[in-house]
């Protein structure tokens, strides 16, 4: 990635090899793939190959997440998506925060993709508002993440570079212009308390999909990385009854397919 950091330690990319099924997952803005470790592992364990790249610039220093813009966080996303690609046959994308952000826009560039969950998907962060066309400072201290169980820690920068609050808000600006045009089935999940991104950015996704097949779960016990809080086997526990429901209807449609193949060529 030509990042001139070293990656922090539990900060590195995740994948878990397992059947032809694929789970990519996309961590959030300033997060790495550690914040979502626990899904990875755990949606393993049902036997999907598992990847969480580390967005470029996320994981090793906020000097390095200064020098990136948010085509370099798509690109590392669609990267992890075509490695999956060489192993499955079938991929779901989950993206939290900033990540379900980016899940959705890699979506709709590959309508293919089976399906998406989304976790406090951001469309509009009001904290960073006041940051909007100004050009300093270089580097805003950060809060301790918007986490409710007091005993995880989440890896992450104390500064955030005012150039990639920038960056932020261009995918957050962007990204509700293609969201009528998605048709991939989704699942949206969101926390009724969260401290950073608004539940109804959430609430506006479900509402102007173009997808056929659409599921809002609420989770009661959470903040905003609810990958790493509470509820997250609750989060593991509906993204896999969310593609188990997939498979069966895209079995369901192959099988039927088939059968009308036969049929007309007996015929």
């Amino acid at each position: 990635m030509n990042e001139n950091f070293s990656v922090i330690q539990g900060a590195e990319e995740l994948y878990f090899e397992g059947n032809d099924i694929g789970v990519l997952i996309s961590h959030g803005f300033m997060g790495t793939p550690q914040s979502v470790e626990y899904l990875g592992d755990r949606l393993a364990q049902f036997g999907y190959t598992v990847m969480a790249p580390r967005l470029k610039g996320h994981g090793t220093h906020h000097f390095d997440l200064e020098n990136c813009n948010h085509e370099d966080w798509f690109a590392s996303l669609e990267e992890g998506y075509k490695k999956l690609q060489q192993k499955c046959s079938t991929i779901f994308v989950i993206g939290q925060s900033m990540g379900g952000a980016l899940a959705l826009r890699l979506v709709n560039k590959y309508p293919s993709i089976n399906g998406v969950i989304v976790v406090n998907a951001a469309l509009s962060l009001p904290a960073y508002e006041v940051f909007k066309g100004v050009t300093e400072p270089r580097f805003i201290d950060e809060g301790e993440p918007d986490i409710k169980d007091q005993t995880v820690h989440e890896i992450t920068y104390s500064k955030v570079p005012l150039h990639a609050i920038h960056e932020l808000q261009k995918i957050m600006e962007n990204t509700p212009a293609i969201i009528p045009s998605i048709q991939t089935p989704i699942l949206a999940i969101k926390s009724l308390e969260d401290h950073v991104v608004p539940s109804e950015n959430t609430d506006y996704i479900l509402k102007t999909v173009g997808s056929k097949v659409k599921k809002m779960i609420t989770l009661t016990n959470s903040y905003h990385v609810a990958s790493m809080d509470y509820d997250k086997e609750e989060i593991v526990e509906q993204t896999n009854r969310f593609i188990s429901n997939q498979l069966l209807v895209n079995y369901s449609k192959r099988k039927y397919s088939e059968s009308n193949n036969l049929n007309t060529k007996c015929f």
